[in-house]
């Protein structure tokens, strides 16, 4: 039973999940309302710790990049007046002491609210689902998925390889290698994974060309995300809460 919540986001499909999450971003930076943001912060911890089950601590984590960029906003723009005019003057009604600390309150706030909507589509998402159904349904090219495809298998082995140089090296001099690479060990790492990638890039050139991957071609793309009725229900159901907190804001 428990397994069944988590999975209730992943299963909306990734192009639908993607457009509703574009959505809500667009609507975070353009309603200028401290109450939006608030919900959409809200909204997107519930569906993070009640729904997908992940622990209170690692969504607080999520926020703490986005509230130290938010944090900058906020000093700017009580301190030093740097915002835009429109947004004082908008933020000059809200009950938040003076329009310069209201209107850096409410991109504080926004940095949150964008950086968790974003939170929630990447942790709900399975990337690979994502670029079969960009490929099945957009008409994304064939050359772009399946180059999407390598770097996400290169970015692991990459650093597969890299603990690789380091155990080596460590072997040769008769030293445990460090939990934590240093600068210079970390310089000295650069030449041989960028030849590693480079290999690996020509190889992966290889295999396209060898599958055919000629634009235009018909192909069969298997394990493709296929659009349910769930999927409008989710868009419906997110679409009219987004229209119902604009007009309260």
């Amino acid at each position: 039973m428990a397994g069944a919540p988590r999975a209730m986001l992943t299963r909306i499909h990734p192009v639908v999940k993607l457009a509703v999450c574009t959505v809500w971003l667009v609507a975070a930076v353009l309603v200028f309302a401290a109450s939006f943001q608030l919900a959409t912060i809200a909204i997107a911890v519930v569906l993070l710790v009640a729904i997908e089950r992940r622990p209170p601590l690692f969504v607080l984590a999520l926020m703490v990049p986005f509230a130290l960029f938010g944090i900058g906003m906020l000093t700017t723009t009580a301190l030093f007046r740097e915002e835009a005019d429109f947004a004082l003057r908008v933020a000059a009604e809200a009950p938040f002491g003076s329009a310069a600390v209201s209107a850096g309150l409410v991109l504080f706030l926004r940095a949150i609210a964008c950086g968790m909507v974003s939170a929630v589509f990447v942790l709900t998402t399975d990337p690979a689902g994502l670029v079969k159904a960009l490929m099945a349904q957009c008409r994304l090219s064939p050359r772009v998925g399946y180059a999407l495809f390598s770097a996400m298998l290169l970015v692991p082995d990459l650093a597969a390889e890299a603990q690789q140089i380091r155990l080596a090296r460590a072997m040769r001099s008769s030293r445990p290698p460090r939990r934590v690479p240093g600068p210079f060990e970390t310089a000295s790492l650069v030449v041989p994974l960028l030849a590693f990638a480079i290999r690996r890039a020509g190889r992966a050139a290889i295999s396209m060309e060898t599958r055919g991957l000629a634009p235009g071609a018909p192909r069969t793309i298997l394990g493709a995300p296929v659009p349910s009725r769930r999927d409008a229900v989710f868009a419906a159901s997110a679409m009219l809460l987004l229209a119902a907190l604009v007009q309260a804001a």
